[in-house]
């Protein structure tokens, strides 16, 4: 006797055709910089930004002073007249106060921009 039982459909695997592929890891920020995505563009502009924040303020503390003590000199021509420990000031400014300033906002520049590295370096290895 053969039993008339409905019949149970077959099951079918559905794979994807590609079974080679690779899994999609997430890139980090140094990846996206060397692969020059628009993220790294981000990162990498972001980081100059800030340099160029720096560069802007050293220029100014250094650039804008020392650029106003010859206007000083000649717009008020009393002061350049004026002797410091018996050395005319404007030779003091330019010849001693200059070089202690020099150095100082050479020295904070590379310290911040060092800093500013280093954060940069954190944010892109950390993404």
């Amino acid at each position: 006797m053969v039993e008339d039982r409905p019949r149970r459909p077959q099951r079918v695997r559905v794979s994807s055709p590609r079974t080679s592929a690779s899994a999609a890891r997430p890139r980090g920020g140094a990846q996206e910089i060397d692969a020059q995505t628009h993220l790294g563009e981000v990162y990498m502009r972001s980081l100059l930004r800030t340099q160029l924040r720096l560069a802007l303020t050293a220029l100014a503390l250094v650039g804008g002073p020392l650029a106003a003590l010859p206007l000083i000199f000649v717009l008020a021509p009393s002061v350049a007249t004026v002797s410091v420990l018996g050395l005319p000031l404007p030779w003091l400014l330019l010849g001693v106060v200059v070089h202690p300033v020099l150095v100082l906002v050479g020295w904070a520049y590379a310290r911040r921009a060092a800093q500013a590295e280093q954060q940069f370096a954190d944010l892109v290895l950390r993404s």
